[in-house]
């Protein structure tokens, strides 16, 4: 048989294979929309479902204790933020959570900082909040788009902002040479002031002295390693098995290889669906390490998400459809948060492990032929 004619029936075989997924695919979503009842398959209805969070929201204590340091800051009282984040301890995650809160009340209106940091002048934390403001104004400034969709004085401005940050981020870290945060801050920056390689080692190689483990932080590096900014897909999945390997039992760490596979399915849309099949086991090794996750976990919910995105690209129905009866009505996350509409991306996608997973049982034929026998008689 010579080359050519190889080549040709290849292709044949490629375009009825298509077709033929094709209409499956059609048969499906019709199903989908038509036909499915999630509270069949333990799972809310879609009336019932969440799109502004990922998970439960706090406790009420919590909550009601978030709002009270809000409400004191936002009528120049930071002594309770301050207390606040102290609280936290050497919970080096659970800390710098709540700078993150802080940042974020301070993005509204930062007079109660400004108070703060005069009052308190030596405070790490009150200068690891204000160094961090500083990363996220100039990031707002830049906004989210790819490098060629930010306008060029948008991004001059982002690009001008970061050395001062940076720099406001080392005087913290004077302040308090064991807290890791400040580090975190210059890490996140270095990204966005394109930082070489060896240089951004440096700073990590400080942040990993102090808490090897930080989550946010090595979310941070994941960025920093991926394609789209100074790294390549290599790197970066070098970077988050090194990452997974190293996390300790119970920790949502072990759960950062699905941000790569992630980032690197955005980057590759076209080979994503292909490249998941060679990603069973990873996949059943994550699922595994992060049922030792505490479930108050905050991390836990978007990484949840992210699982239920992989297992059904990777065609795991029954492994998928565990998680989506897990994350219950919360879609608020990535993937679904990146589509126009979330609740009809999640919807579709537990849909779809639900149609499959009883279709490969035999569930699917015979409830098909029982409906059609019943409208028969």
């Amino acid at each position: 048989m010579t080359s050519e004619v190889l080549a040709v029936i290849l292709t044949a075989a490629i375009i009825v294979i298509t077709v033929v997924v094709g209409l499956a695919g059609n048969r499906t979503r019709s199903w989908i929309r038509t036909e499915f009842d999630p509270t069949a398959y333990g799972m809310p209805p879609r009336a019932a479902l969440i799109p502004d969070q990922a998970g439960p929201p706090p406790s009420g204590a919590r909550a009601r204790e978030t709002q009270a340091i809000a409400d004191a800051a936002l009528k120049d009282d930071w002594r309770p933020a301050a207390g606040y984040v102290a609280a936290a301890g050497q919970d080096w995650d659970e800390r710098w959570s709540r700078v993150g809160l802080l940042v974020a009340i301070a993005l509204t209106d930062d007079t109660w900082l400004r108070k703060w940091r005069t009052a308190e002048p030596d405070c790490c934390d009150a200068a690891v909040v204000e160094a961090d403001l500083m990363v996220r104004r100039a990031w707002r400034t830049r906004g989210s788009g790819t490098v060629r969709q930010v306008p060029r004085a948008a991004m001059a401005s982002f690009r001008a902002q970061l050395p001062a940050a940076i720099e406001a981020a080392r005087r913290a870290a004077l302040l308090d040479p064991a807290d890791p945060n400040p580090w975190v801050v210059m890490v996140t920056a270095a990204r966005g002031a394109g930082y070489r390689r060896a240089r951004f080692r440096e700073l990590w190689a400080e942040l990993t002295a102090r808490a090897p483990h930080h989550y946010d932080a090595h979310w941070q590096a994941l960025q920093y390693w991926c394609a789209k900014w100074h790294g390549s897909d290599r790197a970066m999945m070098r970077f988050a098995r090194r990452a997974v390997r190293n996390a300790p039992t119970g920790s949502p760490l072990a759960g950062l290889m699905l941000h790569a596979l992630y980032e690197r399915g955005k980057a590759r849309p076209r080979e994503e669906p292909f490249r998941a099949l060679f990603e069973r086991r990873r996949l059943t090794t994550t699922a595994n390490a992060l049922a030792l996750v505490p479930e108050h976990d905050p991390y836990l919910p978007p990484l949840r998400h992210l699982l239920a995105h992989h297992l059904v690209r990777a065609r795991m129905w029954d492994a998928a459809l565990d998680q989506f009866r897990r994350l219950g009505p919360w879609c608020g996350a990535a993937p679904w948060t990146d589509r126009a509409d979330p609740v009809t991306a999640f919807h579709s996608a537990r849909g779809l492990a639900a149609a499959r997973s009883k279709t490969e049982t035999g569930r699917g034929r015979r409830a098909v032929k029982d409906k059609q026998q019943g409208m028969a008689g």
